[in-house]
């Protein structure tokens, strides 16, 4: 339609400036002049505006960043803290601050952002609600973390001990509610929604805190810092870590994503913040503990209060950070999901992941490609 448009308008300019040139060659006495009257010099213009070339795709002005105030998020937060993203990308890096998964789909969906730090539930919900337009998985970003901690005083000795308590997971639907879903029907629980005896309930990671320390719940399946935080601030126990559960004690928790539209027309600039997150991620990766400080003060500086350092050291201790996004966890992810009917059928994920842009960086750095 447009093309045809163009060549519609092509034809009346060119007639414009044929007829005044027929009008100058009847006007006597003639003179020539390099100077076409200004009418026709705006045509001419616009004539060329219409083939001039098109700005490049990877022109962008800044790139749009969403994260989680959450040392699961912590590259995020490292670069916030130390401006290593804009020093690297040379462009100015808006930085989002969203509270769940599905807030971050939200806002990829309404070109609020443009790429982004979540986790795999709500990756896999907003690829399947966009049909697999919408966005894609363009490295990890840490693995582990997630846990089962109950109150020392809750009676639970083992496996069967979970008959007639409460316990809370951050959210209905999230990571670590539908990992607990999985685990406990895996032990043969039925929970009170269906008319079995163990009730889970979704409370927020704030409100787990407090539940479990007035003994409100027995316990919670959470994610770091709260794992840690139940631990050593509502001396709760450690009864399940979650990478006990995973081939090699290795599973997606935090990943980048990209809005398929922006790694479309800006693929140098998607390639320069891999390049940025990578180097991001052995910064972490080489002190743990220095990180940590910077880390924690930019968690200050975004919710106004600073994680306990033990809290801070414990909860990095049970991280990986990790560029590979470990795609064969993604797929169990997807599966749980589906037998808890989060989903209403199971989602081809074959191309939910584009790591050629990854691959290609870690080509260039000497270390080992992502299959």
């Amino acid at each position: 339609m447009w093309f045809i448009a163009g060549c519609v308008i092509r034809r009346f300019l060119w007639r414009i400036i044929r007829s005044e040139a027929i009008l100058r060659l009847k006007l006597k006495p003639m003179r020539f002049s390099c100077h076409f009257p200004s009418a026709v010099k705006l045509l001419c213009g616009l004539l060329w505006l219409w083939n001039a070339p098109t700005v490049k795709s990877d022109e962008a002005n800044e790139i749009r960043i969403g994260h989680f105030s959450n040392v699961t998020h912590a590259q995020a937060l490292y670069a916030r803290a130390t401006r290593s993203f804009e020093k690297k990308l040379g462009v100015p890096v808006r930085w989002m601050t969203l509270n769940a998964g599905p807030s971050v789909i939200e806002a990829l969906f309404a070109d609020a952002i443009d790429v982004a730090y979540v986790g795999p539930n709500p990756t896999i919900n907003g690829y399947m609600k966009s049909e697999g337009k919408g966005l894609q998985i363009i490295a990890g970003s840490a693995s582990g973390g997630a846990a089962l901690v109950v109150r020392a005083d809750a009676g639970i000795v083992n496996e069967k001990g979970f008959h007639g308590v409460t316990i809370a997971t951050p959210q209905l639907g999230n990571t670590q509610d539908v990992a607990a879903r999985a685990w406990f029907e895996s032990k043969g629980y039925t929970l009170k929604e269906k008319g079995g005896t163990l009730d889970l309930i979704p409370l927020s990671n704030s409100e787990q805190l407090l539940f479990f320390m007035k003994k409100e719940i027995a316990g919670a399946w959470t994610v770091e810092p709260w794992v840690s935080r139940l631990q050593i601030e509502g001396g709760g126990r450690l009864f399940l870590d979650e990478k006990t559960l995973w081939p090699g004690g290795r599973y997606v928790t935090t990943q980048l994503i990209a809005s398929r539209k922006f790694l479309e027309r800006h693929p140098e600039l998607v390639r320069k913040l891999i390049v940025a997150h990578i180097e991001t991620t052995q910064k972490i990766n080489a002190d743990k503990q220095a990180a940590g400080v910077l880390i924690n003060r930019e968690f200050k500086r975004e919710t106004g209060k600073a994680l306990p350092d033990t809290v801070i050291r414990t909860a990095l201790k049970r991280l990986e950070f990790t560029w590979d996004p470990i795609r064969s966890s993604l797929k169990k992810c997807a599966l749980d999901a589906y037998r808890a009917h989060f989903l209403r059928e199971m989602p081809d994920l074959a191309r939910i992941h584009n790591l050629i842009l990854l691959n290609e960086v870690l080509k260039e750095k000497g270390l080992p490609l992502i299959p």
